[in-house]
């Protein structure tokens, strides 16, 4: 039994219930189902107002920048500075972990060191600078500030630990199939 036909077959079902469970919302007027159905066209439409500029870009990186720069500046012998370098990068990712994956991908395939990468995706999730000025605007600059000085040094820290762990164990991120 081969896992991945099973694994496609398990995602083609789950997918068609999903879309048969929403036909039967509307169709038996189901507030929750239908609310569902609304939530999923927004964010789907929210998706393709950022992705497709941010395929772009990432393209535009793959071209532009050369592989040297990314070794140098988020490379294994970037230490600390490579860190700092991954948050000030997620700091200005646009669209959340839906474009940092594509980014750390690209970042990897680059040369870029495992431990950097795990701090970018850390980063991309809590410091984003519009999330930040968001978050500072209903809770306040010092929560802001406090969460932000607890938080990279943690990202930092963890980060460093998880890629030498695996770095040493030989893992390393595959290519798309």
């Amino acid at each position: 039994m081969d896992l991945r036909k099973v694994a496609k077959y398990a995602n083609l079902v789950g997918f068609i219930a999903y879309f048969l469970f929403l036909l039967f919302s509307f169709w038996k007027g189901f507030e929750p189902g239908k609310k569902i159905a609304f939530n999923l066209g927004y964010f789907s439409i929210e998706m393709l107002k950022i992705l497709p500029l941010a395929f772009i870009l990432i393209g535009l990186f793959e071209v532009w920048i050369k592989k040297e720069t990314i070794e140098k500046h988020f490379g294994e012998k970037s230490g600390l500075r490579g860190h700092i370098g991954g948050i000030l990068l997620a700091g200005t990712t646009v669209g959340g972990l839906y474009v940092a994956f594509p980014v750390a991908y690209s970042l990897y395939g680059k040369g870029a060191d495992l431990g950097v990468i795990f701090t970018y995706i850390a980063a991309s999730a809590i410091c984003r600078i519009p999330m930040t000025i968001f978050e500072a605007s209903f809770l306040g600059i010092k929560f802001s500030i406090i969460r932000l000085f607890v938080s990279i040094p943690l990202i930092i820290i963890s980060s460093m630990l998880l890629g030498k762990y695996l770095t040493k164990r030989g893992h390393a991120i595959k290519d798309g199939e």
